[in-house]
């Protein structure tokens, strides 16, 4: 079913040292509703940090973030359409769009599903976001979902996100790339994504 388009970033915070598991504990509980997790990690293989992203009962996908290590400055932040991180970050693919829109808010058939707000990045490299998505969620055989099929990976650019250039809002190289899987699996030991839509479980 074809959902309407929006993404609201709701809020963010960068001064506070916070522990991912401060911000996931509770999240990260196998529960009855959907929930997946992505673990963020640098071109040296550093975790730099956690992505919760929990279906809640309007529907509404609620994204939460928490960084710590990433460089100072503002970078783009995207959901990418292949669900590999290796062997380099390239493995992600594009942009996640299956609508078929352009890429950016500031344009008119844009933006791309997988399209998210600029991370910014204090001076002490610790930031926690949130966004609520209508767009995306989290059931493996619909259009939408970030699991299922080949998998969905978050990345984050080096450089802000321009909002209107094609097809990537001139964001510069990828810093750190998570695949997106389901809670039940182990997030910080993930691999490569499972091959068969029937491993990723109800």
């Amino acid at each position: 079913m074809m959902k309407p388009s929006g993404l609201a970033a709701v809020a963010a915070a960068g001064f506070a040292v916070v522990s991912f598991a401060a911000v996931t504990a509770e999240e990260d509980q196998v529960p009855a509703r959907p929930i997946a997790v992505a673990v963020m990690h640098d071109v040296d293989g550093n975790q730099v940090g956690r992505v919760v992203m929990v279906e809640t009962l309007s529907q509404t996908l609620h994204i939460s973030a928490s960084f710590d290590g990433l460089p100072a400055g503002v970078h783009g932040f995207h959901v990418h359409e292949t669900g590999l991180c290796e062997p380099n970050f390239d493995a992600a693919g594009g942009h996640f769009a299956p609508d078929g829109h352009e890429h950016g808010i500031e344009v008119a058939d844009g933006p791309h599903a997988g399209d998210l707000p600029n991370l910014h990045i204090p001076e002490n490299g610790k930031l926690i976001v949130e966004y609520f998505s209508d767009v995306l969620d989290l059931s493996p055989d619909d259009e939408h979902s970030l699991i299922g099929g080949p998998g969905r990976a978050l990345i984050v650019h080096a450089d802000p996100d321009d909002y209107h250039s094609q097809p990537t809002g001139n964001a510069g190289g990828r810093i750190a790339c998570g695949v997106i899987v389901p809670v039940d699996q182990n997030a910080d030991a993930f691999q490569s994504y499972p091959e068969e839509p029937s491993s990723y479980g109800e």
